[in-house]
């Protein structure tokens, strides 16, 4: 039975993360290297996704630290295939898709075939430049551009080992992430859109977010997805598709046939009014927001036969959920005297490497 919040907003998506790790240092993430303790089990995930799905979830995504870490990722993939093979309209809910979110470095060709196997539906990498030196930049590597060009080597490798295992980007199951800052890789915009023109990707821009409290967030670092859009549109001529209903992008089509591009505008135009997604975090913490500081372990109820608390658990606390961060930031920058000031939250909000984006 579908579930709804205070703002009627349903639950649909649930965004698991399987590991705080990375791979990769980027600034605006700044994962730390640690795991917190009391990791779930495949067992307690699995439990987890079906009550979660019981409760109206139909897209799981699969997210990290950098999934690909984990080791059990195919087996839990598999484990999960019965909630696909429900009928529609199955009173116990029928899970539609499963997704996954990597920074590719370490998806290889074996990976690959083993993700799709195992019944991974849609695959989206990151890649925030479009040469070593920028893509040492964004995701912290001491090493300068030789060290950068090694990653997106492996990223431009792992778009081609996604693809011959059968993810086709012509049905939207391989698409391409960049997050721009102003003052750091905007001028990889241009270059981003020709690697995705060339590889007929998708690449969705997202605008730097003030998620956590490391990454030194401030206001004018954002570059707008309108600015975004435009420069990219004065290159090669963009068509508006629109943003579907509960879908975080916004998506423009070239005009010469080159595909579809995809901006993800949290800062300036929020979407929290049809927001339905729901984070679990690697050691069980659920948050109904981003940007929130606060969490629910679910740990209590992740045991056998605590199906119906857990379920009863979830329904309360989406039932109490009234987040709409994005919507009063947008607010409070609006109004504030100094629009450059660094971001001073008032609670200590969970790092995006926690929480899995």
């Amino acid at each position: 039975m579908a579930i709804s919040d205070l703002h009627g907003r349903p639950l649909g998506v649930l965004r698991l993360s399987l590991t705080a790790r990375c791979n990769l240092a980027c600034p605006y993430c700044c994962p730390d290297g640690q795991e917190p303790s009391g990791l779930l089990s495949q067992g307690q995930r699995c439990q987890l996704v079906t009550t979660a799905v019981g409760l109206g979830v139909h897209t799981l995504r699969l997210t990290g630290g950098e999934p690909l870490l984990h080791q059990g990722l195919e087996e839990l993939i598999a484990a999960l295939q019965p909630l696909r093979q429900r009928p529609a309209g199955d009173r116990r809910g029928r899970l539609a898709t499963i997704a996954l979110t990597s920074n590719g470095v370490l998806l290889t060709a074996e990976r690959a075939r083993a993700l799709r196997a195992a019944g991974l539906d849609r695959i989206t990498l990151s890649l925030d430049g479009g040469d070593g030196a920028s893509v040492a930049r964004m995701a912290g590597l001491n090493g300068g551009a030789a060290a950068g060009t090694v990653v997106l080597e492996r990223v431009l490798a792992a778009i081609d080992h996604a693809r011959t295992a059968g993810f086709d980007p012509a049905l939207g199951q391989l698409k391409l992430n960049a997050v721009i800052q102003r003052e750091a890789n905007a001028d990889q915009l241009l270059p981003l859109a020709a690697l995705a023109r060339e590889r007929q990707l998708e690449l969705r821009l997202i605008e730097y977010m003030d998620v956590g409290s490391r990454n030194g967030w401030r206001p004018h670092q954002v570059l707008s997805a309108a600015a975004m859009v435009e420069r990219i549109g004065a290159r090669w001529p963009l068509e508006p598709l629109g943003r579907p209903a509960q879908a975080t992008a916004s998506t423009w089509r070239y005009r010469d046939g080159g595909g579809t591009l995809a901006a993800v505008a949290s800062i300036t135009a929020p979407f929290c009014g049809d927001c339905n997604r729901l984070r679990v975090s690697a050691d069980g913490v659920a948050y109904t927001c981003l940007f929130a500081s606060a969490g629910t372990d679910l740990r209590p109820w992740l045991k056998p036969g605590q199906e119906q608390a857990l379920a009863a658990a979830l329904r309360a606390l989406w039932h109490s959920r009234d987040d709409r961060y994005s919507e009063e930031r947008q607010q409070r920058l609006a109004t504030t005297a100094v629009p450059t000031a660094a971001h001073t939250p008032t609670s200590t909000p969970a790092e995006m490497a926690y929480l899995g984006g």
